[in-house]
C-alpha cells in the first residue's frame, strides 16, 4: 500500500493494516502533521495510545486513531473562534478474519470517543445476526431500533454483518439494514456503528441496501498476522500470565503455525484467537504434568515445554 490512507471516488477512507508492503520510517519527516511526541494536554490519545501500544501490528490504524483525534480537536479550536467546524459522520466497516484485533480495536475507538466528548458515555454494545433479525413482520425492526437504542451515546458493534444480506428478498435480515441506514441518517452523530466480517462477503454486503456504501466513511481492512506477529503475541499473552516457552517448545510452536496457516483456508484460521487457544490449552496439559510429577520449583511452574503444547489439530 503506497499511502497509509486512501481516499476513494465514492469519499469512503480505506486503509490496511500490518502491510507488509510498506516500510514506515523510524523517523517522522519534518512536514508530518501528527507530532512523534505527543503534547501533555492531550492526555486522552496517550493513554489510548499506550494501550494501542500492547496490540501487535496495526500500524496503520494507530496512525488512523492519531488522525481521527487531530480532526476533531482541531474542529474544536475552529469553533472556538468562530471559523465553520462541520460534524463528520464516523460510521466504520471492518474487513478481516478472525481474531485480527477487530472487537477489541473497536472497544478502544469507544473508550477515546468517550474521552474526546465524542460519545457521552463510549460503551460497545455487541451483536450478531439473531440480536437483530426476528421471527415476523414487524419484529426485526423493532429489535433492531431497541439495539440502536441501547447503543445511544456508544458503539454498536455487529460482527459478521453480511449474514443479515443472506436469506434473499423474503429474510427479514433485510429489514434490520434497511432499519440501520435509517438510523445512521437520523442519529449519526449520537452512536457509531461499526459493521465486521469477511472482506469478500462484507464488498456484497454493501450492495444490498443503495444507502449503505456512502454511509461507510471509515472502511478499515484487518489482514492475517503474520508468523512473527503471532508468535509474538503468543510472547505477550505468555508474560501477562508469568510463563514462557522453553527452546523446543518455542520451535514446535512456531513450526505449527506455520503448517497450520498453510493448510487451512484463511477464512477457518481464527489468528490471535489460535494462539490463545493454543496457549490456555498447553497451560492447562503443563498444570496436569506438573501435579503428575510432584516437583514446584519456579522455574518448573513458569515453563511450558514442547509436550506441553496441544494443538487443535491433534
Amino acid at each position: 500500500m503506497d499511502q497509509p490512507i486512501r481516499m476513494k471516488s465514492n469519499g469512503q477512507i480505506s486503509i490496511s493494516l500490518n502491510s507488509q508492503r510498506r516500510v514506515l520510517p523510524k523517523e517522522l519527516p519534518d512536514f508530518q502533521v501528527v507530532p512523534k511526541d505527543i503534547p501533555p494536554e492531550h492526555s486522552a490519545l496517550k493513554e489510548i495510545e499506550e494501550e494501542l501500544g500492547a496490540l501487535v501490528g496495526m500500524h496503520e490504524m494507530k496512525r488512523m486513531i492519531k488522525e481521527i483525534y487531530a480532526w476533531i480537536y482541531v474542529n474544536k479550536k475552529r469553533e472556538e473562534i468562530g471559523l465553520k467546524a462541520g460534524k463528520q459522520a464516523l460510521h466504520m466497516m471492518f474487513k478481516g478474519n478472525p481474531g485480527t484485533g477487530k472487537t477489541t480495536v473497536a472497544r478502544l475507538i469507544g473508550r477515546l470517543f468517550q474521552k474526546m466528548n465524542v460519545l457521552s458515555k463510549g460503551h460497545l454494545i455487541e451483536a450478531e445476526r439473531a440480536d437483530l433479525v426476528g421471527e415476523y413482520i414487524g419484529h426485526t425492526a423493532q429489535k433492531t431500533r431497541d439495539l440502536v437504542k441501547r447503543a445511544q451515546g456508544g458503539i454498536l458493534f455487529i460482527d459478521e454483518a453480511y449474514s443479515l444480506g443472506r436469506g434473499g428478498e423474503k429474510d427479514f435480515g433485510k429489514e434490520a439494514i434497511d432499519t440501520l441506514v435509517k438510523h445512521m441518517e437520523d442519529k449519526q452523530h449520537e452512536f457509531i456503528l461499526i459493521l465486521a466480517g469477511y472482506s469478500r462477503e462484507m464488498d456484497y454486503f454493501l450492495t444490498l441496501n443503495p444507502g449503505l456504501h456512502s454511509r461507510f466513511p471509515l472502511v478499515i481492512d484487518f489482514p492475517d498476522y503474520d508468523i512473527d506477529q503471532l508468535m509474538e503475541i503468543s510472547d505477550r499473552m505468555l508474560k501477562e500470565r508469568e510463563y514462557t516457552l522453553s527452546h523446543e517448545a518455542e520451535k514446535k510452536l512456531r513450526d505449527h503455525l506455520i503448517w497450520v496457516k498453510a493448510i487451512l483456508n484463511p477464512n477457518s484460521f481464527s489468528n490471535g484467537r489460535y494462539v490463545r487457544n493454543v496457549i490456555e490449552k498447553s497451560i492447562r496439559a503443563q498444570a496436569m504434568r506438573i501435579l503428575m510429577q510432584n516437583h514446584f520449583d519456579k522455574h518448573e511452574l513458569m515453563t511450558l515445554r514442547s509436550n506441553d503444547l496441544v494443538f487443535e489439530e491433534d
